[in-house]
């Protein structure tokens, strides 16, 4: 599935004494080797120390560093690892802060440091000399000839492409990172010594997340521990990973033993976010760098216990905090592209078919939002319930009361009459509650929608989510059809959270009650009878499957474009504690069908604004074959 584990440790040194920190180095990589890591980066100069000072420029702290890296390799030939360890390096009579890359006994190649810092704190200029020219050159070792040295260095493996920077690269306008990343590197180590500041820590971290989002990468910093000298600075230790912007792990800085992180890196998600953006693979041609790609291959990459956290409901934030202001940001997307429709069309009034449900209940309330906006009475918002064979008394009761509420020009048709003529009409049983029977009334309900705004001179409002629009859960030129749709980007499991909130936080008591009642009503078209009690009978989740499990297979089908086994395998891991195997394999199988089957209906889709990374207007973001064969 191109998922590989990572590490980022941080060993206890003691400054120029290069045995005591092998020591320590080699007890970081056995606990990350046995945690099946096969990348381990290291801070930089560990070996020795960074805060070595003049003592950089004796010969005996030289060679020593160099007996410790013969040292690693000898202890680690068995190891199915790439590690990362930062030495000095003297070559001719220039001294060079390097990262050596290490894989089975062998220096793979060794990466200078591109930039210096000299200001402030920093005086690196005083031994070391910078490596950005550096490229294309081999060196001499006493233990092995013939080593790549270079800062365009790639190591290359089936699974993923590594690559290196040395702390203050990161900080520079633009970092080697952005060319390894753009010569095919998938995963940055930075190997650092970076100070500790008041604040200095958030910056950094946002520059780390930044970096990586920005090269589409994973992006691995390990910085120098709390025993560096503490002669004029104090570094802790601070250790991240990664990947595409997002923070996968961080530590508790400040330890005072040894500490390795680890992280699972989806290498298949990078891959295809740089196949998919185009900005990035433009980018490419302008770069004048040749890469010196470093061939190398894990005996085994595979992980025996996948212990990465997946999402169960992407489209959602975690927190309360953060889910709140992208609920805002959402609702205020959606009322400004309803406003700029009706603004450019000279419309005044906006009519809108409620039926006591989650969809039409949102589009109801981005009309009313937008209408506040504009400055429009909330009487031209023509709101129409259309009782059927179906409705129930508790979603016909809240249609009613929210409209009323909200103070809009409520209107009440009922449907059966209408649809008891038109099975007579076209030779339909109305005892048989087949499609036909459920599809007549879906379309006898546009069609007095769409003749009342023609009446009214208005638009009518398309309530219809990203869900419905991915399952064909819709009936064509049925509700499937409008004049302007509000909620086409927005999944089933985000429709709940953006009512929530203005429940919580744009509503009065009455209306916010009213809205709690909805979002606790099973999600329903009720387009067959009643039940005995008089309540729903036909739940939409018992028969095309849950949303929040067909939400999670669009977001990695659309997002990464992933396989159905890679959903699957990323559906156990998120639902182990939820839904069966053979639920999950079920309701994917399901999934799968009816994208495929149901892409016609998404093929004549009306407008509607995008609100989040995922969409399948025709126009914009999802272009596909109405007849593809399903993926089995």
């Amino acid at each position: 599935m191109d998922f590989i584990k990572v590490a980022a440790a941080c060993p206890k040194t003691r400054v120029a004494d290069v045995d005591y920190n092998v020591k320590n180095i080699l007890q970081c990589i056995n606990d990350a080797v046995k945690n099946e890591s096969k990348f381990i980066v290291f801070p930089e100069l560990c070996l020795t120390a960074y805060t070595c000072g003049d003592l950089f420029l004796q010969e005996y702290l030289l060679s020593k560093a160099l007996d410790g890296i013969f040292e690693i390799l000898e202890s680690t030939k068995d190891h199915d690892a790439l590690i990362a360890v930062g030495a000095p390096l003297i070559c001719g009579s220039t001294l060079y802060n390097c990262a050596f890359l290490l894989f089975k006994g062998s220096i793979l190649g060794i990466v200078p440091k591109s930039y210096l810092p000299n200001y402030s704190e920093f005086y690196e200029k005083r031994w070391f000399t910078e490596g950005l020219s550096v490229e294309d050159e081999r060196v001499d070792l006493p233990f092995q000839k013939d080593v790549p040295f270079g800062v365009n260095l790639i190591f290359s493996s089936s699974i993923a492409n590594f690559g290196v920077e040395i702390c203050e690269d990161l900080w520079v306008t633009i970092p080697p990172s952005s060319y390894l990343s753009l010569m095919g590197a998938h995963i940055i180590g930075n190997l650092s010594a970076s100070n500790e500041l008041v604040s200095k820590m958030d910056y950094r971290k946002s520059l780390i997340s930044n970096q990586s989002a920005r090269s589409i990468c994973s992006y691995i910093y390990s910085s120098a521990g709390v025993h560096e000298s503490t002669t004029d600075v104090l570094f802790s230790g601070h250790l991240l990973i990664s990947e595409n912007g997002s923070l996968l792990k961080e530590n508790d800085r400040f330890q005072r033993e040894n500490e390795v992180i680890y992280s699972i890196v989806d290498v298949f998600k990078l891959k295809s976010e740089r196949m998919k953006n185009l900005s990035f693979r433009d980018s490419s041609k302008f770069i004048n760098k040749n890469p010196n790609m470093i061939k190398f291959e894990f005996s085994d990459a595979s992980i025996s216990t996948f212990d990465r956290f997946v999402d169960k409901h992407p489209f959602v934030p975690s927190y309360e905090k953060e889910r709140e202001v992208r609920c805002k940001e959402i609702f205020n997307i959606q009322a400004a592209g309803l406003a700029k429709r009706l603004e450019h069309t000279g419309s005044k009034k906006a009519v809108v078919g409620i039926s006591g449900g989650l969809d039409s209940t949102l589009a109801l309330l981005v009309i009313v939002k937008t209408f506040e906006l504009l400055g429009i009475d909330k009487k031209n918002i023509v709101t129409i319930t259309m009782p059927g064979f179906g409705t129930t008394d508790r979603t016909y009761n809240n249609a009613i009361n929210l409209c009323k509420e909200l103070g809009t020009d409520l209107r009440e048709i009922n449907i059966v009459k209408a649809s008891l003529q038109h099975f007579e009409d076209i030779g339909h049983d109305k005892d048989i509650h087949d499609v036909t029977y459920e599809n007549v009334q879906a379309r006898e309900r546009t069609q007095i929608l769409m003749d009342i705004a023609n009446k009214e001179r208005g638009l009518l409002i398309g309530t219809g989510d990203l869900s419905e629009l991915a399952l064909g859960w819709c009936t064509y030129n049925g509700d499937h059809m409008s004049m302007y749709s509000v909620n086409p980007s927005i999944p089933k499991t985000l429709v709940r959270y953006l009512v929530q909130y203005v429940a919580q936080h744009e509503s009065t008591e009455v209306v916010r009650d009213i809205l709690m009642d909805i979002l606790d009503t099973p999600v329903s078209p009720e387009l067959l009878p009643k039940d005995a009690n008089g309540e729903i009978a036909q739940k939409t989740e018992d028969i095309v499957g849950p949303y929040e499990l067909h939400d999670f297979f669009l977001y990695h089908f659309i997002k990464h474009g992933s396989t159905k086994e890679r959903i699957f395998f990323l559906a156990k891991a998120a639902f182990k504690d939820n839904y069966s195997d053979e639920e999950i394999q079920k309701w994917l199988d399901k999934f799968i069908f009816r994208f495929f089957t149901q892409q016609f209906k998404r093929s004549a889709l009306p407008d509607g604004p995008k609100v989040g990374s995922i969409s399948l207007s025709p126009r914009g973001d999802w272009r596909m074959p109405s007849d593809a064969k399903p993926w089995e």
